[in-house]
């Protein structure tokens, strides 16, 4: 830019501050004038509903030279300040009005953000007058910035050039996608509206190099005016680095900031009674910090008004004294338009269920009840019944315990969801545990010990064997079709059927008198040979012909085989 150009500029911006406040108020007059008229027609103040748009404040640059500091604040809910460092040389740098430079609403960045026309703005310098000793200018913010709402511009990039960094909110350097250049413009241009006195060429326009992240002037380095670009960032950001280096001429750059605010409007209502005043409502940006609170009045309104016009806003009311319920919490999005945000109070939600047993409600059951706030647990009254109150929305396994003597019919944990409403019908089936017995006697009915029986059914065979008194009890079985068996001993037999089919329902029966009976196996004495002893015969006759006259042995065998016959049936029957 040229020197003489730049004095005059400064010498008429040190005169500004005073002609600047008297033609200020003098432009607020009418529009004080028409907000005053609007109020007393309406009685009361409307709620804002329209996008607003403001130019960065500044702190005086103080220090000296090679040690500038100063404060930027982008102007939006909440403020967000931003420290400023500079190593910049000294002369002709500092805060300026805007009341001789500005960026007009006829260049790209004003037709978004309004003019900046009497608005401050930053001018520095490099370290020193030569390409090989850049400045470096860092913003450091309090807090990370909006990743979108704001915009920030470099003018009078003409025989200089400004590289550009940073530190995204996640610690990583800014990419070029990060710092959003939107293009070059020239604020001096004729045909542009409402631009300073100043002019320049519409094709003067600093380069972007995305490679690294350089804004360069004109080709041939003139020092000339009005050329500009501007960004906006997509990415949280915590820090921002220019470093302006001298190319040719006089070389001095300016740095606007400006941000974009909208509205959060909404409506708090009880599901039962309506529109809820006196209601706490609490607004969290993308951070999951809470950055404003109010309540609500007017019919249950609320607003947070003025707000960086960026997205991951949630809003959440409170629920009201006596509401042991809660409310929605809702998603606000600033980039395009205001957003009207209701919430809604309700009771939180409860569970219920019932465990029966054969049909029949089961109290003293334990229930538990597994979600987001831990593990709950209660127990089933004298009808079977329980609850979990105001539980809330979320996943829950909900598991029994099954008591002893009885079995689960059904899974013994669900997995249930609440959303919205009371769910019911949570149920849980049991069944009693039944059980089979019996004796096992002779035919005289004398008792057997020792015998083994099988059951057969759901859960596979299982034994048993009776006891001296020839009585057996198979217990603890589950509803089901068995199959009881008798396993006779060696030298007995069962007399009648050698098995029994019997039913176990949810009920739990005992079925008794389910006895067998054994009896000893027949002996039977070898047959005669039909021809006669010694007639030759088929040779079965029973004793051999010896030529002797066999009768008296074989009434001497037949007498014997009696009597040993009579001694085993009695001792079989004595052991038994």
């Amino acid at each position: 830019m040229d020197t003489t150009k730049e004095a005059a500029r400064m010498n008429r911006s040190r005169r500004a501050p005073q002609q600047e406040i008297v033609q200020h108020r003098r432009r607020l007059r009418p529009v004080l004038a028409a907000l005053a008229a609007a109020l007393v027609a309406v009685g009361a103040p409307a709620a804002s509903a329209a996008t607003t748009t403001a130019w960065a404040t500044w702190t005086p640059l103080t220090g000296e030279a090679g040690s500038f500091t100063a404060t930027m604040t982008l102007a939006g809910q909440p403020a967000l300040t931003a420290d400023i460092t500079s190593d910049s040389r000294a002369g002709q740098v500092g805060v300026i009005s805007g009341a001789s430079t500005w960026l007009s609403e006829g260049t790209p960045i004003g037709e978004k953000y309004g003019s900046s026309r009497d608005q401050p703005y930053l001018n520095l310098r490099p370290r020193a007058d030569s390409a090989t000793s850049p400045s470096t200018t860092t913003y450091t913010f309090a807090a990370p910035t909006p990743s979108s709402g704001w915009a920030f511009a470099l003018g009078d990039i003409d025989a200089d050039s400004v590289r550009i960094s940073g530190v995204s909110a996640a610690g990583d350097p800014l990419t070029a996608d990060d710092l959003g250049f939107q293009g070059g413009f020239n604020y001096c241009a004729p045909g542009t509206a409402g631009k300073p006195s100043c002019t320049g060429d519409p094709d003067d326009v600093p380069m972007w190099d995305p490679a690294s992240l350089t804004l360069m002037g004109n080709a041939s380095a003139s020092d000339t005016s009005g050329s500009a670009a501007w960004f906006e960032p997509a990415v949280p950001i915590v820090s921002l680095t220019f470093e302006f280096t001298q190319r040719s001429g006089f070389p001095v750059y300016q740095t606007w900031f400006a941000s974009m605010a909208r509205d959060i409007t909404g409506t708090v209502r009880d599901v039962n009674t309506g529109v809820l005043d006196g209601v706490d409502v609490s607004l969290t940006d993308s951070n999951g910090t809470v950055i404003a609170t109010t309540t609500t009045s007017g019919g249950g309104q609320y607003s947070f008004p003025g707000y960086f016009a960026t997205d991951g806003y949630e809003v959440t009311a409170t629920p009201p004294p006596g509401k042991t319920g809660v409310v929605t919490t809702g998603a606000a999005d600033l980039r395009t338009q205001d957003a009207v945000v209701d919430l809604t109070v309700r009771d939180k939600a409860s569970l219920f269920g019932t465990v029966t047993t054969a049909g029949d409600g089961t109290p003293g059951v334990a229930v538990t009840a597994s979600g987001p706030d831990g593990v709950l647990t209660t127990t089933t009254d004298g009808d079977g019944n329980y609850a979990f109150p105001l539980i809330g929305d979320g996943t829950y396994e909900i598991t029994i315990t099954v008591p002893e003597g009885t079995v689960a019919v059904s899974p013994t944990t669900r997995t249930e969801t609440v959303s919205g409403d009371d769910l019911s019908g949570v149920d849980f089936e049991l069944a009693r545990l039944g059980s089979v017995a019996g004796a096992v006697t002779d035919d005289a009915g004398a008792p057997i010990g020792g015998v083994t029986l099988t059951v057969d059914g759901p859960g596979g065979a299982l034994s048993v064997i009776t006891g001296v008194d020839g009585r057996y009890l198979i217990d603890e079985l589950p509803p089901g079709d068995y199959v009881i068996s008798v396993v006779a001993p060696d030298g007995t037999a069962v007399e009648g059927p050698s098995s029994r089919k019997v039913t176990i329902t949810a009920s739990g029966e005992a079925v008794i008198d389910q006895d067998f009976v054994l009896v000893a196996d027949d002996v039977t004495a070898p047959p005669d040979d039909p021809d006669g002893p010694g007639k030759g015969g088929s040779g079965n006759d029973p004793l051999p012909t010896t030529g002797a006259d066999s009768t008296p042995l074989l009434a001497g065998g037949v007498i014997a085989l009696i009597c040993g016959g009579a001694l085993l049936l009695f001792a079989r029957r004595r052991a038994v």
